[in-house]
């Protein structure tokens, strides 16, 4: 006896890990420096040089005990003070430690708030292109997502779209900016506009629609372009956040919700997302990365060479005669397949052991996604192989 829904997820795996896992195995065949492998979102920079102390300091200096004991299930309160601290210097706001839960980075922390949302019949709407995992996220918490397809060839919202969407039945819109697959970042002209909605649709079916604002990345975005901070916009709004991308620590699964208490059931919201995570096995977020967090949770990334490797990867593919969204955020691009067929056309590259990701899996049939977080040189020696394939 077993779970057919769980076996389903279990069966229809990530594409992306599965093309990753298949790049890393051409590798040990052809060398690592003849796979041209754009598949998975994992930093190529190093930790700042403060983290990589901060936790040598840690190790050297604080009580072993102390390190690796338990902390409370919503974080410990240093760390949450500072995480409060830092918001509040750069986007003016007055966020306090207790509306700030530390998680195992987001994607735990989406299935908390999920399940803290859900309700009979309830419908999350996302906005292609989008994560794939959300579904099963969605899925697993009881709810159902619906997806509005993509605004092409800008990739902003298509209000008109969300607004056929929503049903009484709605209670959350998830939003990724800087997007996941796109790069693309959500304007705050874009993001009002969506507020004015959802207050007008709240208003309608007299219950909240809340913002689920999924921000890994929030800290990579180029040429000074804005990405506003979302519960200055739509006070509705509960973050998910990851240091994954802007501290180059995927593996070590440390990041925070923040429920505003002035959102509509703020308090009671809160303790809802720390139940859910109870209901999904959540102890504690790992102390030792909540220790580091509490004193770095004020470092920005060096955006130099990813910006680099965006400008040559942009640029080389335009005049390859390639259709791009320009990404202003993240470090993931959206091409328009050759043809039209993009998983075709991710085969056909993968003959040539350039892997890059099919826009089936993100909602957006068409077009596909390349992760530019590799090293320049590569960058550089792709670019051949995308112009024969054109």
């Amino acid at each position: 006896m077993y779970n057919k829904t769980a076996y389903e997820m279990g069966t229809n795996g990530c594409t992306i890990r599965e093309l990753a896992a298949y790049g890393a195995a051409r590798a040990q065949i052809v060398g690592e420096e003849n796979v041209f492998n754009f598949t998975i979102g994992n930093p190529s920079l190093p930790a700042p040089r403060e983290v990589t102390d901060t936790v040598r300091d840690i190790l050297d200096n604080m009580d072993n005990l102390a390190i690796h004991s338990y902390t409370s299930a919503t974080g410990d309160l240093a760390a949450r003070k500072a995480i409060a601290k830092d918001l509040n210097n750069r986007f003016g706001t007055d966020i306090t430690a207790d509306e700030l839960f530390l998680g195992c980075g987001a994607s735990p922390e989406l299935c908390a708030v999920f399940g803290a949302l859900s309700m009979d019949g309830g419908e999350i709407i996302a906005i292609a292109p989008y994560f794939s995992e959300y579904e099963p996220f969605a899925q697993s918490a009881g709810c159902t997502l619906k997806v509005v397809a993509a605004d092409v060839p800008n990739f902003q919202i298509r209000l008109d779209a969300v607004e056929a969407a929503i049903t009484p039945n709605t209670v959350a819109i998830i939003i990724n900016s800087p997007n996941n697959p796109s790069g693309v970042v959500y304007t705050r002209k874009t993001l009002e506009q969506l507020a004015e909605l959802l207050n007008r649709k709240a208003k309608e079916y007299g219950h909240a629609i809340y913002i689920v604002a999924d921000e890994p990345y929030r800290e990579l975005a180029y040429d000074g372009v804005e990405v506003p901070f979302i519960p200055t916009i739509y006070k509705d709004t509960i973050v998910c956040y990851s240091y994954s991308k802007s501290l180059s620590l995927p593996g070590e699964r440390i990041g925070y919700i923040y429920v505003p208490r002035q959102a509509t059931d703020g308090p009671e919201l809160y303790t809802a997302v720390a139940g859910a995570a109870r209901g999904i096995g959540h102890i504690c977020a790992p102390s030792l990365w909540q220790h580091v967090i509490a004193r770095c949770a004020h470092l920005q990334p060096d955006l130099t060479e990813y910006d680099r490797n965006r400008k040559a990867l942009y640029e080389g593919l335009r005049q390859a005669g390639y259709e791009v969204a320009k990404p202003d955020g993240a470090f993931y691009m959206f091409v328009k397949a050759p043809g039209g067929d993009s998983m075709a056309f991710c085969e056909k590259a993968k003959g040539k052991d350039l892997l890059v990701v099919p826009g089936e899996g993100f909602g957006c049939p068409g077009w596909f996604r390349l992760c530019y977080c590799v090293s320049y040189e590569k960058i550089l020696r792709s670019l051949e192989v995308f112009r024969a394939l054109v």
